[in-house]
């Protein structure tokens, strides 16, 4: 069936001897103007695809980065561009390039070539909506700042198993990224543990929820009074915070771990250990009074703590204290 002249491409015979004259710079221009009819034709057959082929891989390494970006953003979706055209955008580098890799369907090993590597690369790709568990994976293990963000930003990003252990052990250490990491929805609470303390309340109360679960699933041995009570009370009462922490750490089977308890950011992982010590409630609060002066000055800090302590048996506390800390009890869950 022959074509109607309404479907064969436009004459643009008159433009491109416009654009052989060196007084004006209509490349642009044309650049422009083909890719929106291109982008406007309701069916490409192989001639309408091989014309514009043709004419825009000889005119995109010559338009400015501008021009060579907005034409990206219009054909790095479409199906249709060949991947001749994708790899001279990327070649341009730029918003250009950054705009094929987001958004084309196919990203072929000719793009990729000529978009060239490194980091900020990675970045974009990881924001890409189309990401398999394979490739999130591979980019979890490159411990790129840029890509690790990326990665946590993209919602659609399939996030689980190692490379959400390896962005929330970074994210320890980076605000920027457990914030990011925290205000995802589809990511298990249990699983962001290590980042309590940089949690908000409703965050913090699901995280320990979570971590109740998976505690209750295994049996639970109790972990036996090694007159950590009276050691930690005494210390406390004494202002000794030093061996305080000391004796605490012991007490929990994770000797030498910092838990800076008395920073007023961190004053809920006291609450925390002294539960998963197993300490009674009046030891608990007694150190709330004694251990640090800024605590015991306000009331509502003493109140908050106690709550905390109230809120959970020993195990969990254990569990999420050793999740905060990085450090594995040395006898979890052992009987006395």
């Amino acid at each position: 069936m022959a074509r109607s002249a309404a479907d064969a491409p436009p004459d643009l015979s008159g433009l491109l001897d416009l654009a052989r004259d060196r007084s004006l710079d209509l490349k642009p221009v044309l650049l422009r103007v083909q890719t929106d009819l291109f982008r406007a034709a309701p069916v490409r057959d192989v001639a309408t695809i091989k014309a514009f082929e043709a004419l825009a891989c000889g005119l995109i390494p010559t338009v400015d980065d501008a021009t060579a970006e907005i034409v990206a953003q219009k054909l790095a979706p479409l199906p249709d561009t060949p991947q001749s055209v994708l790899a001279l955008l990327a070649a341009h580098g730029g918003g250009a390039r950054d705009a094929v890799l987001a958004t084309s369907p196919v990203l072929s090993t000719t793009v990729l070539d000529a978009a060239g590597n490194g980091p900020e690369l990675d970045a974009v790709i990881a924001l890409r909506h189309d990401l398999g568990r394979a490739v999130v994976e591979d980019l979890s293990r490159r411990d790129e700042p840029e890509v690790d963000l990326a990665l946590a930003r993209n919602a659609t990003a399939p996030l689980a198993g190692l490379a959400l252990e390896r962005l929330v052990e970074r994210a320890r250490r980076r605000p920027d990224l457990a914030a990011l990491l925290l205000t995802r929805d589809d990511l298990p609470a249990v699983d962001l543990a290590p980042l309590y303390l940089q949690a908000g309340p409703e965050r913090r109360a699901a995280i320990r929820d979570g971590v109740a679960a998976r505690a209750a699933l295994r049996p639970q041995g109790r972990a036996g009074m090694r007159a950590a009570g009276a050691a930690l009370t005494a210390f406390a009462g004494r202002g000794e915070p030093e061996r305080f922490e000391a004796a605490l750490g012991e007490a929990l089977g994770m000797p030498g771990v910092s838990f800076r308890a008395t920073e007023p950011e961190r004053r809920d992982l006291l609450a925390l250990a002294l539960r998963a010590a197993d300490l009674a409630e009046e030891e608990a609060v007694f150190i709330f009074l004694r251990l640090d002066p800024s605590i015991a000055r306000s009331v509502e800090a003493v109140f908050a703590l106690t709550d905390l302590f109230r809120a959970m048996d020993a195990a969990t506390a254990r569990d999420l204290v050793a999740s905060i800390l990085g450090s594995e009890p040395a006898a979890r869950g052992a009987p006395p």
